[in-house]
């Protein structure tokens, strides 16, 4: 280890409660998306960035119709630019997503609290990823702060923002769209135990099926909209099992698969349906051609009511996102990273590289021709953390090594 990244790692361990204190913070503002009220959070951030010293930074608000168009109700990204000496090297963007799914039930402890527990810390979205936040901003105030003595070349921009859950339209294909991000490499929320360097794309649809209304005393006189929707079904997981065949050639990737999440339907007991509307979620490998997977999808709902008289469907796209990946392992962000994982854990592997079958705001970046690779707090199994779950949790060993990693990483990439 050189002096400069001792200095760096003594500099973390020396700001450890600080690192702790700012990620109880944000966990304990409430940042649920649906509903997406996340101008507060946004807000809150910028505050707490201008506290620690960030001079150079932004709070970009969405307009009104656009955030109300996504199903939002407030939406702003925060950006925090540092420069080291001249600015002239490469430019690196550290992108995390701080909006969070509902708490739902089940939990043991406030889901706001940020309660640390043996050595964890509770709290909705402590690990997705509001850690991730904590972590890239004390790595960044790492290499302000520490006393360096080499001569760093470059820039890293923090880039918070809060529509990950709902797509990251808003937000960083945004900032990325508009040229308010221009990044030479990215690195995006994930784990401490591997380097994600692939996921999977996904395809949500929302299918209507339209009958006619009838007394339930007379079913012949219209068309049942929930016994053809039932038939939509049948096909739909029929076609379920045979996407199992789809494998992925990528580790921590299996196959394609299907949900159908939502179902509504009907007007009351005794009328006969005249609409039934199902929700599904299509998850595709990286290898899988999304075009062919959507024509896939709506001629297996076409061919399902192909007998049904008297009933229509429509089936609209309400997302897609592409998959990211895959990044190669030899990729200089991959090695480097790789090299001050094992430098700080003492480890004599590399680190695994791997890909994840969720989907993420890497996508974004990866698709703007950007170097990416998906590293931040988290555990070696993504279950481990429940995430999206009750009693969501990190360990702070983890939120520790993963701010070492992260600043020593950045460290090379602008020496």
């Amino acid at each position: 280890m050189t002096h400069d990244k001792e200095r760096i790692v003594e500099w973390i361990d020396a700001n450890e409660n600080g690192l702790i204190n700012f990620l109880q913070k944000i966990v304990q503002v409430p940042s649920d998306n649906p509903s997406g009220d996340c101008l507060p959070i946004a807000s809150f951030l910028y505050e707490q960035l201008d506290q620690l010293g960030f001079r150079d930074k932004k709070l970009i608000e969405v307009n009104e119709a656009d955030v109300k168009e996504a199903g939002m109700i407030s939406h702003a990204s925060v950006l925090a630019s540092s420069t080291f000496g001249e600015g002239e090297g490469t430019s690196i963007v550290l992108n995390a997503h701080g909006d969070v799914v509902p708490p739902g039930l089940g939990w043991s402890v406030d889901p706001y609290g940020g309660e640390v527990i043996d050595g964890k810390m509770y709290g909705r979205g402590v690990a997705v990823s509001k850690s991730d936040i904590a972590a890239y901003t004390f790595a960044v105030l790492a290499l302000q702060q520490a006393g360096i003595t080499g001569s760093l070349q470059g820039s890293v921009d923090l880039a918070f923002t809060f529509d990950e859950e709902i797509g990251g339209e808003l937000g960083p294909k945004r900032l990325l769209d508009e040229g308010v991000i221009r990044a030479d490499q990215a690195i995006v929320a994930g784990f401490t135990y591997a380097a994600v360097n692939a996921h999977n794309g996904c395809l949500h649809f929302e299918v209507t099926t339209t009958g006619k209304s009838a007394h339930a005393a007379l079913p012949h006189t219209g068309y049942d909209a929930i016994e053809a929707t039932s038939k939509i079904l049948t096909r739909l997981y029929d076609y379920r099992e045979s996407l199992k065949e789809k494998k992925s050639a990528i580790p921590g990737i299996d196959t394609a698969s299907l949900v159908v999440g939502l179902i509504s339907g009907g007007i009351n007991t005794n009328v006969v349906p005249d609409e039934c509307k199902i929700r599904v979620d299509r998850r595709l490998i990286p290898e899988e051609n999304d075009e062919i997977a959507e024509k896939e999808f709506r001629e297996v709902i076409h061919n399902a009511i192909a007998s049904c008289a008297g009933i229509t469907v429509n089936i609209r796209k309400i997302l897609h996102a592409k998959s990211f990946g895959q990044v190669p392992k030899d990729s200089p962000l991959i090695t480097t990273l790789s090299d001050n994982w094992k430098m700080i854990l003492n480890e004599k592997e590399e680190l695994e590289v791997n890909g994840v079958p969720i989907y993420t705001d890497a996508r974004h970046f990866y698709a703007a021709g950007i170097p990416t690779v998906m590293f931040g707090v988290g555990p070696k199994k993504m279950e481990d953390a429940n995430g999206h779950r009750a009693d969501e949790n990190i360990r702070l060993d983890d939120l520790l090594i993963a701010t070492k990693v992260i600043a020593c990483t950045l460290y090379d990439l602008l020496a």
